[in-house]
């Protein structure tokens, strides 16, 4: 119903992808806050109890993914503080993974331009349209980064413990 069966420029159509947008930045952050969370508790469960707690505390202190947007950046900080390069275990599964980092950098972007109605970072010079297409093609490239992303710290805890993590 909103988009019609109509000829033309559908309005509401905007607003909806604008909230897709939105809502696709925040389940990729959650998945990466969550698969942090579950690494840091694996890699908690080696040190000594009595000092389990303090570990656990300084792998999450400052945590990017707590209090930011998923951008690569914030990503690779939290992960490396588990000590592996994200990134780069990440480009080796798949040639096509740097493009899609570009892309999770640009739904980053288009997020932070509707949030806060701020369009000149993603839209210098002309009027702030996304169209479904486009929110689609991110969708696909965060699905197959978090794909990505489980498999590279599932194989990066298998060898650091020894034992299959999950």
């Amino acid at each position: 119903m909103v988009g019609g069966t109509e000829r033309g420029r559908r309005f509401a159509t905007q607003q909806i992808n604008f909230a897709y947008t939105t809502l696709l930045s925040a389940q990729f952050q959650g998945f990466c806050r969550d698969l942090h969370s579950e690494c840091v508790d694996l890699i908690v469960a080696m040190v000594p109890i009595q000092i389990q707690h303090f570990v656990r505390i300084e792998f999450l202190w400052n945590r990017s993914l707590s209090r930011g947007n998923p951008h690569p950046g914030a990503v690779c900080a939290d992960y490396q503080r588990l000590g592996i390069e994200l990134w780069p275990a990440v480009y080796t599964l798949d040639s096509r993974n740097p493009r899609r980092r570009e892309q999770l950098q640009e739904l980053v972007d288009w997020r932070n331009a509707i949030a806060h109605q701020d369009f000149d970072p993603v839209v210098p010079t002309g009027s702030p349209v996304l169209h479904l297409s486009r929110v689609r093609g991110w969708r696909s490239a965060v699905n197959i980064l978090a794909r990505s992303f489980d498999e590279v710290m599932y194989i990066y805890l298998r060898r650091l413990t020894g034992v299959a993590p999950w």
